[in-house]
């Protein structure tokens, strides 16, 4: 009888039930933690992720059951405390995994750590860019054993950040929470780092500092947004809050050749600055310091300069931009005096140790993602001295100048201003195979400045009369440094140069963008490729 009247389950209730359990899993750890999240002014995973994503864009979810009643003892894990799927980010199919610190903080479980390795798995095997948005304590401590030491576990998650990366796909990391301990690794293994104030990076935490150390020291001075951005040089975009750094994610996406290859003839916004403008801000004797985003926005497209490390190495800029809707990678000489929070002040139109290392990440990166590069030269060489030598410069700048030597993007050089020393070679000169190289009247190329010149020689004559070569006369020593200064102004004026072939052509400053947009269609042609031939040949 009770079997009779008991109502037997059909599929479609099965479906039903399926489906409300799922909806109770994409709700996180509920309201509690939401609005906890809410009160440290951050989004909750999936508010992120429906800003991030294209608008009305599907995303096919990964793992939405991973820890399904698994670690009752510690409470629901819905989802293994992450979020993880494809969808379209700029029309760009992507690869996201967002920790939910509404679960426990974002701490990583067992399943959590199998979950994003299966991710990462399906991103390399499809070739799909992978983005990060890193909102998590770490790993669960009472679980470590089981969470840190294997083949599959916490560490091969930062193996696999390499090895995409050596595959070349893209991966960007937005940090908008914690990131401590060992997971800390994983968005410094990605190619590009956001990261919002508030936000902290570190291996530990400001209590175990003090355990382990005695160091007493807040969670900003430790491993905060701007001390990551101004003195370990380690976060890339420093972003306000969570709905700046999502913004600047897409647009970062938007960048990559996937999202531009339908748009045959791209199309951009004007600059933001007429050509005209070059006139009045660049001095024909090269002694008038300018900033080079000023010059940029005579050339790129308005309101598209996505700057690359912007508060370190601040004597070049690094920076994405557009010229005609076309996306480009750009390195400039920063003319303007810079003070860091290291260094101090340091002068404009020198290389220092952390400006090589930065352009020469930002060199890689673009060859990661494809971008053609244009390099700005107005550079009077690397800085000298004991404290320069003393921070490595030597090695910085051989960290640069391999990273331009092995670049396969396609290159473009302009000088705009001086062309110095080992600074020529740093910022793509002639024997870096730069695709076309151009220069602007004023342009000046020599290995040091005539003024150097001229004054290294007469110092070393001087030293040599000291020592008693007496057929050195202070008027001779005079006439000799005239002579020297003469013939260097004379080699260092830009058809000098010209005519030995060092430049393609020398071009009207206001006219820069045009000649670019020009350019750059030119260098977009794919690569020619080799194949046996003889031509025609007699048997």
């Amino acid at each position: 009888m009770s079997s009779r009247t008991a109502k037997t389950e059909t599929l479609r209730d099965r479906c039903d039930t399926i489906r409300a359990e799922e909806s109770q899993l994409r709700e996180g750890g509920g309201k509690a933690g939401q609005e906890r999240q809410h009160k440290l002014g951050r989004l909750v995973a999936r508010e992120r992720l429906a800003r991030l994503l294209d608008k009305n864009a599907k995303f096919f979810e990964v793992g939405l059951w991973a820890a399904y009643k698994m670690y009752e003892q510690w409470g629901r894990v819905p989802a293994a405390g992450a979020i993880a799927g494809i969808g379209n980010v700029a029309n760009v199919p992507c690869v996201i995994i967002a920790n939910d610190a509404t679960v426990k903080a974002g701490a990583f479980f067992p399943e959590t750590a199998k979950k994003l390795i299966r991710t990462q798995r399906i991103a390399f095997e499809n070739n799909l860019p992978l983005i990060y948005l890193v909102d998590s304590a770490g790993v669960f401590l009472p679980m470590q054993d089981e969470i840190f030491p294997d083949e599959d576990d916490f560490g091969r998650i930062f193996r696999n950040n390499s090895v995409i990366s050596a595959a070349g796909i893209p991966q960007f990391a937005a940090i908008m929470g914690n990131c401590v301990a060992g997971g800390a690794y994983l968005p410094v293994l990605c190619d590009k780092i956001l990261m919002t104030e508030g936000s902290g990076l570190y291996l530990a935490g400001p209590s175990l500092v003090k355990a382990a150390i005695g160091q007493i020291v807040d969670q900003e001075e430790l491993g905060g947004a701007k001390m990551h951005s101004e003195i370990s040089g380690t976060v890339d975009f420093y972003e306000k809050d969570d709905e700046e750094c999502l913004k600047k994610l897409r647009s970062l996406v938007a960048m990559l050749p996937e999202a531009n290859e339908k748009c045959e003839t791209p199309t951009g916004k004007e600059p933001a600055k007429s050509g005209e403008a070059i006139y009045d801000l660049i001095s024909l004797d090269g002694h008038k310091n300018y900033d080079a985003r000023d010059l940029l926005a005579s050339i790129i497209d308005a309101e598209s300069l996505d700057e690359y490390k912007a508060d370190y190495g601040k004597t070049l800029v690094t920076a994405y931009a557009r010229i005609s809707g076309r996306p480009v990678g750009i390195v400039a000489s920063q003319r303007l005096q810079v003070r860091t929070k290291t260094e101090g002040i340091q002068m404009g139109g020198v290389i220092y140790s952390d400006s090589a290392d930065k352009a020469a990440r930002f060199v890689m990166d673009c060859n990661q993602v494809g971008l053609p590069i244009i390099f700005f030269q107005d550079v009077t060489g690397f800085m000298v001295g004991k404290a320069a030598e003393q921070s490595g410069i030597i090695r910085s700048g051989a960290k640069l100048v391999n990273a331009v030597s092995n670049s396969i993007v396609p290159k473009i050089t302009i000088v705009v201003g001086g062309s110095f020393g080992a600074g020529n070679y740093a910022l793509c000169g002639k024997a870096y195979d730069p695709r076309f190289i151009l220069a602007w009247p004023n342009a000046r190329y020599a290995v040091m400045g005539a003024a150097q010149a001229s004054d290294t020689v007469f110092s070393i004559l001087a030293r040599a009369k000291e020592r008693g070569d007496k057929k050195a006369k202070p008027e001779e020593l005079e006439e000799l440094r005239a002579k020297v200064k003469a013939s260097y102004e004379e080699q260092t004026d830009i058809r000098y140069g010209a005519a030995r072939g060092w430049i393609d052509s020398i071009i009207q400053p206001h006219e820069t963008r045009d000649v670019l947009v020009q350019l750059l269609r030119y260098v977009a042609r794919p690569s020619a490729k080799g194949r046996f031939h003889t031509g025609v040949v007699q048997v």
